[in-house]
């Protein structure tokens, strides 16, 4: 299970992938993470595919992260008399709170809070932005509109607003319920949708409460006003493309992931970048060019991790998706580019012992030409700070902890073990040569670069680091 790349892949499960050998197999063609979607499925269906991911855990012997990505509110337009209707441009149309089957002059929007928060001149995208009507007037229970773009609507179309900060907590009532399933089930990240403002991460914690490391998926552009705040609350981000290219002229998409990225990437906290990556290998064996630029400009930004939806969740081929995305990613961390912009745009350290021994572990490295640096971690802190650095080595992570391994899986360049902390500092270089020669991270004669805390097992107590070689007896 050893990874050539530093960037994690996500697999999404769905019908298409849920056995313990097509698991296995995802594994073994590079997923390092897998994703339920709350979105599809029952909870039944969830919790037999979690067991699934823990019994593939088990034969490997390799921590695997798991998202339970929630739905979030939704908003949708309701049934349309005889399933649709076509709306022509220029023409006007009506959105209300009746209950009557929808025509091609008006349509029911069961949703009070949207009529709440509209003013003249708004745009609303319905169907992913294929209708798109201009506001003309709004009240409590309706919305006279202009048709900017028409075509057929049909029942429960999807609804977007993006001008709107919408007077919605951070999770409907049926997300409540599958974060409450989710944490029994013993799921590694919450991933929170429609994130409108940091107080709906702060939200979304509470609830947790610990139980398992929070995601916030930015595809709001209310979200992108207050993202140093939303970064902060959260434990890692998500740029979900698919909404953001809706509510957002998809000609600001490219930039703004980029705007992502980093700013997850100075604050130390892993972003995965999703949607449509690989879109024609839901049903083709092989993807476009286009998308495989796309797959290597998320690898060339430093995302933590690249993820798969449809096409593992739902597609066709879903371990050809996996295999393709792992040799994109592994063929761009080997471009020489790649590392003269890792090395250009990481971040400066915090002026904390932690961060300076991180900072000098990568220094030390690279100087050395070391094979790995080796963390001691308890809570994942140091590990964070480790990938954030982007060493040119790998960062061997060991913890006495399988969640925090879990947890850590989706992080750039980490490769977890589970294993009892150091004792003393004999202890700590002995065992740290013995897993890396065992993981096939070195051999008898590298160097390795230790760091750890002391007192050991102190979690967030790094401060100390040291130059070790591995021996003839290692592995």
């Amino acid at each position: 299970m050893q990874r050539q790349r530093s960037t994690k892949i996500v697999a999404t499960l769905g019908p298409a992938s849920s056995t313990p050998e097509t698991i296995a197999q995802l594994c073994g063609a590079g997923a390092d993470v897998f994703r339920l979607n709350f979105s599809h499925g029952e909870h039944a269906d969830h919790l037999a595919r979690l067991r699934m991911i823990r019994e593939v855990e088990g034969e490997l012997g390799t921590p695997i992260g798991v998202i339970a990505d929630l739905q979030g509110p939704k908003i949708r337009v309701g049934e349309i008399a005889g399933g649709g209707a076509e709306l022509a441009a220029g023409g006007d149309f009506r959105l209300d709170l009746t209950d009557l089957p929808g025509s091609a002059e008006r349509a029911p929007l069961p949703h009070p809070e949207v009529f709440a928060a509209l003013e003249d001149g708004m745009e609303i995208l319905v169907d992913d932005g294929r209708i798109r009507l201009s506001v003309a007037a709004a009240g409590a229970d309706f919305a006279d509109c202009r048709v900017v773009t028409g075509g057929q609507l049909t029942n429960r179309k999807g609804v977007n607003l993006p001008q709107a900060v919408l007077p919605l907590g951070p999770m409907t009532a049926k997300d409540q319920e599958d974060l409450r399933f989710a944490m029994e089930a013993g799921v590694d990240w919450l991933a929170l949708s429609f994130v409108q403002r940091p107080e709906d991460v702060a939200e979304a914690r509470r609830l947790v409460a610990g139980r398992a490391a929070v995601m916030a998926k930015i595809e709001k552009p209310a979200a992108l006003g207050r993202i140093d705040e939303i970064v902060e609350q959260a434990d890692a981000i998500m740029v979900a493309r698919g909404d953001l290219g809706v509510e957002l002229p998809v000609e600001e998409v490219p930039a703004l992931q980029k705007h992502l990225v980093r700013t997850a990437r100075r604050a130390g906290k892993p972003v995965v970048v999703a949607t449509q990556m690989l879109e024609s290998m839901v049903n083709s064996p092989m993807p476009t060019r286009a998308e495989v630029s796309d797959v290597a400009t998320a690898v060339y930004d430093g995302a933590d991790a690249v993820m798969l939806s449809a096409e593992t969740a739902s597609g066709e081929h879903p371990v050809a998706a996996v295999e393709v995305m792992d040799r994109v990613a592994d063929r761009v961390e080997h471009d020489p580019g790649y590392r003269a912009i890792m090395d250009a745009e990481h971040a400066d350290p915090e002026a904390t012992p932690a961060d300076a021994i991180t900072a000098a572990a990568r220094q030390v490295a690279e100087t050395l030409s070391a094979t790995a640096i080796v963390t001691y971690t308890t809570s994942g802190s140091t590990a964070l700070r480790a990938a954030r650095e982007r060493p040119a080595v790998p960062t061997l992570v060991l913890t006495p902890s399988l969640i925090t391994a879990r947890r850590l899986a989706v992080a750039w360049g980490l490769y977890c073990v589970h294993s009892a902390d150091a004792s003393g500092f004999t202890d700590m270089v002995d065992r740290a040569c013995r897993v890396a020669a065992e993981r096939g991270l070195a051999a008898p004669g590298d160097r390795l670069v230790i760091t750890a805390g002391v007192p050991f097992g102190t979690p967030g107590a790094t401060n100390s680091l040291r130059i070790a070689w591995v021996p003839p007896s290692a592995g």
